[in-house]
């Protein structure tokens, strides 16, 4: 087992001078991101990446593309295996419309509670689902991936990377998970982005409360001046990098 150095998803800009924000309605879609690792997620000054878990749901992940795209902004949605496995035909909507399509496990277990193999199975099998989901419609996986509660082990994000794939971090949460209104989640998530200036936004499309959110967010990232980056891979082929090590050849069923 090779082990390399654990890289930051992403830099702290709290340091950095802010500069004088441009308010033009309608720009809110931003640069495009190539890349291959973490450390290549560094965001200037005003700039956000949207992302979002535990998906796609029937009712909710529809709304959400459709929200995203009257703003003209593209996501990273990291899908369970799961769901994508149970709703292909959404999984591959959401590739469809340029979106960037990753993975979270299979069932979105605490990886922390398991034994290194069954962790990596785990990741394994929830990889090869959404892949298989998205190959049903000539659509490609991106080696994102995110941790279930945030919960990792440096040997299991070590032999991520090693398997080229990239571990996304969170620096805000808006915790859409709380039973808050739309308007104190917008404005929790809002005051947070302020403080730090740019970062990884975590929202999850499985809840209605975010379908509504979505776009009172969205709507005060573009009169705030803020970019939405997109983050692709640099190689958007599965056989452009190496598999995680962990035999799969079955798949064994939800919790």
């Amino acid at each position: 087992m090779i082990t390399n150095s654990i890289l930051p998803a992403s830099q702290p800009i709290t340091q950095q001078p802010m500069p004088q924000r441009i308010f033009s309605a309608g720009h809110l879609g931003g640069r495009t991101l190539a890349v291959a690792s973490a450390a290549d997620i560094i965001l200037r000054p005003g700039e956000v990446v949207l992302t979002f878990d535990d998906g796609p749901r029937p009712g909710r992940t529809g709304t959400i593309l459709a929200t995203l795209n009257d703003f003209g902004v593209k996501a990273t949605f990291l899908m369970l295996g799961s769901a994508a496995q149970g709703n292909p035909a959404l999984a591959q909507q959401v590739a469809a419309s340029g979106h960037t399509v990753g993975s979270h496990t299979f069932s979105h277990v605490d990886l922390g509670n398991l034994s290194r193999q069954e962790a990596l199975d785990e990741i394994a099998k929830g990889e090869r689902a959404v892949r298989l989901a998205l190959a049903g419609g000539g659509q490609a996986l991106s080696p994102f991936f995110r941790f279930p509660y945030l919960s990792q082990t440096g040997f299991l994000r070590t032999n991520l990377m090693q398997g080229s794939m990239v571990v996304l971090d969170v620096d805000i949460d808006s915790k859409d998970y709380y039973k808050d209104s739309p308007e104190v989640i917008a404005a929790r998530t809002m005051d947070k982005l302020e403080a730090r200036g740019s970062g990884i936004i975590l929202f999850h499309d499985i809840h209605q409360r975010t379908v509504e959110t979505l776009p009172v967010f969205l709507a005060q990232l573009e009169e705030r001046g803020y970019s939405v980056v997109r983050l692709v891979p640099k190689d958007n082929s599965i056989f452009g990098r190496d598999l995680i090590t962990a035999d799969v050849p079955v798949l064994r069923g939800t919790l």
